[in-house]
């Protein structure tokens, strides 16, 4: 284990020039182990904010953390740029305890819009010209702000029938227009999702998603457990349908950054190839619901992926020991080394390995030349790329619109800057796109663990270190900031931690790749069918467990 950084230390460059491009705002200093951070006063949100999106180039704001500190609450923006995701910067807005209001960083960067309002559910902070501030996640009857200091968790949620919003209460006869709930209790909606869709005939003018129904306030949970063991368990149930690893890996690395842990070589490895095991998971799945969804398409393409799914569940089965919740990774390293033999093993994923490009390529006959499912997918759904943007979306979705941006290759981590592969993009930004993109990054996954079984096979014996030397009980130095991100299979996953000085973070957050993705919605499906809303949903592959957390 190295020694821990100063904040300072990790700080790459402290920014002059932009120091001095926000001298006039800022208030203090503020840095994260990660990124420089500026204070600035609550109402003066957006000039810092547009100005550091035209002038500087923050053109991606992947996630807003709110907290509740015993002298005041702080919103703080995390800034990327899509160009270079390692060029960084933290923007801190602290405002009273008596008023909590700052300016809405809603028309700087339209992600913002659900990122506040979930802060304002959760914690209690309001925002000034935020065009629709109400909760997000609880529902609109739910009394006080559950991550606040001074909520009651003991006390009973009384709430009348009255007190329910009627959604046609403003509803006019007469009207063109017609209401159409759709799940949340529905197969095409991939969970339980609350679709609220205005139609004009059969075409939608308007797209409201309503999540929350399977909030399990996971970030509360992880703050309640010790960063060695308690919180590990956790990231999978975030996206329990294939990115298991890869929220695990997410965790992992915000705590060993923070905590200055380092991974052996071989672990990192290990790391490595079951990540990418983890994402053909998520990317199989998402190809056959998505077929289902469009076609119809049960007993052939939705069981051919199914069929192969399992080959890499079995796999990862081996090497963890469970299928659904694995558990692997541990700070520092793995919880174990491959099985015995390792050449069974090794001829296991080599069989996986030589038999894909076929069945990709029955995938490709069966799917994507299939003229109904051209009819469905191709110029629908489209979502430019400043939209995308706009909306801070990432991963397949942001790729298939001409986004090239991958944390994988672009902020490495693991073994993928030693290994030799691709981004998949698209410019099309079609539902169509989406669909190649899930299906070319299943290949390039595949380079990805063939080279790391190469690797493995000739790594000797006595360096196979699977765990650093990492303490029975970590404490963080006192009010340390970091927010850091692995690639998901859905897109950027983030985790930011503030430490005080205990074994249990003081506040933990998720940056949910598929809550900014589902945000985007509407700007897919309105002006379109009710069809092909589904297929603009489907073509998302969002797990309302990562949604909702």
């Amino acid at each position: 284990m190295s020694s821990q950084p100063a904040a300072e230390e990790l700080v790459q460059n402290a920014d002059e020039p932009l120091a001095e491009l926000l001298a006039p705002h800022t208030v203090a200093r503020d840095d994260h182990y990660n990124a420089p951070g500026f204070v600035i006063r609550p109402d003066e949100v957006q000039d810092v904010l547009f100005t550091l999106r035209d002038e500087a180039g923050f053109d991606y704001c992947s996630c807003v953390t709110a907290e509740e500190y015993e002298d005041r609450f702080e919103s703080t923006y995390h800034l990327k740029k899509y160009a270079d995701p390692t060029d960084e910067v933290s923007v801190i807005v602290p405002t009273s305890r008596d008023d909590p209001v700052s300016e809405s960083a809603e028309p700087v960067y339209r992600t913002a819009d659900w990122h506040e309002r979930e802060a304002y559910d959760l914690v209690g902070i309001e925002y000034d010209d935020h065009p629709d501030l109400r909760r997000i996640l609880l529902p609109e009857t739910w009394q006080g702000h559950p991550m606040g200091l001074n909520y009651n968790q003991e006390k009973p949620q009384i709430v009348t029938l009255e007190s329910h919003a009627n959604p046609l209460e403003d509803d006019h006869a007469g009207s063109d227009t017609m209401f159409l709930n759709i799940g949340p209790h529905h197969p095409a909606t991939h969970g339980v999702l609350h679709i609220e869709a205005v139609l004009d005939g059969e075409q939608v003018v308007d797209v409201e998603p309503d999540p929350g129904y399977l909030h399990r306030c996971e970030e509360q949970l992880c703050q309640q457990g010790k960063y060695r063991h308690e919180i590990m368990p956790y990231p999978d149930r975030w996206d329990y349908l294939g990115g298991q690893i890869l929220n695990e890996w997410a965790y992992a690395q915000t705590a060993e950054d923070l905590a200055g842990i380092d991974v052996p070589e071989y672990a990192r490895l290990v790391r490595t190839m079951s990540a990418e095991l983890s994402r053909i998971l998520a990317h199989m799945l998402a190809v056959g619901t998505f077929a289902l969804d469009i076609i119809g398409e049960f007993t052939v393409v939705f069981m051919y992926a199914i069929r192969d799914r399992e080959i890499v569940q079995d796999i990862l089965e081996d090497l963890t020991g469970q299928r659904l919740m694995f558990n692997y990774l541990r700070l520092g390293g793995v919880a174990w080394d491959l099985p015995e033999p390792r050449e069974e093993f090794f001829e296991k994923i080599r069989r996986f390995l030589d038999d894909l490009p076929h069945k990709l390529d029955e995938y490709h006959d069966l799917l994507t030349s299939n003229e109904i499912f051209q009819m469905r997918c191709v110029d629908t759904g489209v979502l430019d790329a400043d939209t995308a943007k706009q909306y801070g979306c990432t991963g397949p979705v942001a790729r298939a619109s001409g986004i090239d941006y991958d944390l994988r290759r672009d902020d490495p981590y693991g073994y993928y800057e030693d290994l030799d592969w691709n981004v998949v993009t698209a410019e099309e930004g079609d539902n169509y796109a989406r669909v190649l993109c899930r299906l070319q990054e299943v290949e390039q996954s595949a380079r990805i663990i063939e080279q790391c079984v190469d690797l493995l096979e000739d790594w000797p014996e006595d360096d196979r270190e699977i765990q650093s030397n990492v303490p029975r009980t970590l404490r963080p130095e006192d009010d340390a900031e970091i927010y850091r991100a692995v690639e998901g299979a859905k897109g950027e996953l983030g985790i930011y931690i503030r430490s005080d000085g205990t074994d249990k973070p003081a506040r933990f957050k998720i940056r949910s790749p598929c809550f900014s993705n589902l945000h985007a919605l509407g700007e897919m499906a309105v002006g379109e069918y009710v069809p092909d809303l589904i297929a603009s949903l489907a073509s998302l592959d969002i797990v309302l467990g990562e949604v909702d957390r």
